[in-house]
């Protein structure tokens, strides 16, 4: 069984890729668990996983930074997914682009064996450049949602999670104290001030 508002021909069981993307702040995790609630209404079998080393909220659940929360499975790769992921109706992935490219081909897997799978991730870090697997799911997606965030400066949509601590690796988790949403206009000012102070320091 599908969830409801999907159709008639969508009443078989029928795998599909579902890929939210977005900047930091800008309701992918809220999103992710809207879906996963709504199959588990419909009485579908739900598994949730995320990245291991995504501790910020809770080690084990799922959070927003709404403070929404549903039950997930902490993995270290991904390809614990597919062991874990079982008879389940719907997968949903949290994080996907902390994940190992592996990933690509355990959502494709899923897919195929007629699971319906739902990722979260950030399309892009915070230098504006495509995040680990992100682009790859994207492009075998089924379905894509690009959510947004407001740019913190000026009130238009955000483009991009721009780092406001020190640091160049492109891992680091963090909130608002090391991250802002901004668009593309006020990110590539905020990169050319962090530059001139950069240079007077020398």
């Amino acid at each position: 069984m599908n969830e409801v508002g999907y159709g008639v021909g969508e009443m078989m069981r029928r795998g599909r890729i579902e890929v939210v993307c977005g900047s930091m702040f800008s309701g992918k995790t809220e999103e992710l668990i809207r879906r996963m609630r709504r199959a588990q209404f419909a009485h579908q079998k739900v598994e949730i996983f995320k990245p291991g080393i995504d501790v910020r909220y809770s080690e084990q659940d799922v959070v927003s930074h709404e403070g929404t929360s549903i039950p997930s499975t902490p993995v270290d790769s991904s390809q614990s997914i597919l062991l874990l992921a079982g008879d389940s109706d719907v997968v949903g992935i949290d994080e996907a682009q902390f994940f190992d490219d592996g990933i690509v081909d355990v959502c494709n897997q899923l897919a195929n064996d007629g699971i319906r799978v739902i990722v979260a991730g950030l399309d892009l870090d915070y230098r504006g450049i495509p995040f680990g697997p992100m682009p790859k799911l994207l492009s075998i997606a089924d379905d894509v949602t690009k959510v947004h965030a407001i740019c913190v400066r000026c009130g238009a949509l955000a483009y991009v999670s721009h780092r406001i601590v020190a640091g160049d690796r492109q891992v680091l988790l963090g909130e608002t104290k090391e991250y802002e949403p901004l668009c593309r206009q006020c990110y590539l000012k905020a990169v050319k001030e962090n530059k001139e102070t950069q240079q007077s320091l020398f």
